[in-house]
């Protein structure tokens, strides 16, 4: 089990490095889907990886979990207004793998409203029991994308979540808070 010094550090500073934050996940137990009913709020861990900055810059909240069948993965906010569900766009996961968001020249607030365009109500994945790195765990799979997040149980309202795009060999890592 990841020490409690180390995990702590992780969940203040939501910062470690790629082996840290990895031991941490592979320490901490399964989530069972339906712990996961229920909107979730967002932050990236800040490991290294190419994907860096782009989901706070585009406004990402978290994410909200209906059902196994219903699942909104990318919920954006604007400002203080009510997050919403955006369709994920295969196109924008590899423009943030080749740019970084400093490098990105439309600036965020124009960015975050140009999201409005991609609003839906139709769900862009579900949720199945997977096993990832040897445990079998709530997994996310993405509807449109070749994607996967997988959650380890922080507490009853914090999990780490681990996402894996097909082809990249790193994991980005997050952390989702219940909100009510």
């Amino acid at each position: 089990m990841a020490s409690p010094i180390s995990l702590h550090r992780l969940l203040r500073e939501r910062r470690s490095g790629l082996d840290e934050a990895l031991a941490i996940f592979d320490a901490l137990p399964p989530v069972d889907p339906a712990m996961l009913w229920g909107r979730w709020q967002g932050s990236e861990i800040r490991s290294g990886h190419r994907m860096e900055g782009w989901l706070e810059v585009c406004g990402w909240y978290g994410k909200e979990f209906l059902d196994a069948e219903t699942v909104h993965p990318l919920l954006m906010r604007i400002g203080t207004g009510d997050p919403f569900p955006i369709r994920s766009l295969p196109g924008a996961l590899e423009l943030a793998r080749c740019v970084s968001p400093q490098a990105f020249t439309l600036p965020g607030p124009l960015l975050r409203l140009s999201l409005l365009l991609l609003r839906t109500r139709r769900s862009q994945a579900r949720l199945r029991r997977m096993e990832v790195r040897g445990v079998v765990s709530a997994t996310m799979l993405y509807d449109h994308l070749p994607v996967h997040d997988a959650f380890r149980r922080v507490d009853d309202d914090t999990v780490l979540g681990l996402m894996q795009a097909k082809g990249d060999p790193r994991p980005y890592l997050f952390l989702l808070e219940r909100r009510l």
